[in-house]
């Protein structure tokens, strides 16, 4: 996967605190703490939409739409 260089405003005390953490080793350095940020932010965002459009979900229906035909099927299936 490839890499591109982005140029980044950032507050003084965000990017104190990002600074302290790479002095701890939490992270190798900004530009990896940077990316980690973005990515699990995307992730979150992306699983919030997931659960939003689940909401949307009408159950019976999906249960009706789901067993439609099963009734014909189940007496054709083997037994086992």
């Amino acid at each position: 996967m490839g890499t591109a260089k982005v140029a980044i405003t950032i507050d003084d005390e965000t990017l104190q605190r990002l600074d302290r953490l790479v002095k701890e080793h939490v992270f190798p350095n900004r530009s990896k703490a940077i990316q980690e940020a973005v990515q699990d932010k995307i992730k979150r965002l992306e699983k919030t939409r997931l659960a939003r459009e689940c909401m949307k979900l009408n159950p019976s229906y999906e249960k009706a739409l789901a067993e439609e035909g099963i009734s014909e099927d189940v007496t054709e299936w083997p037994e086992y």
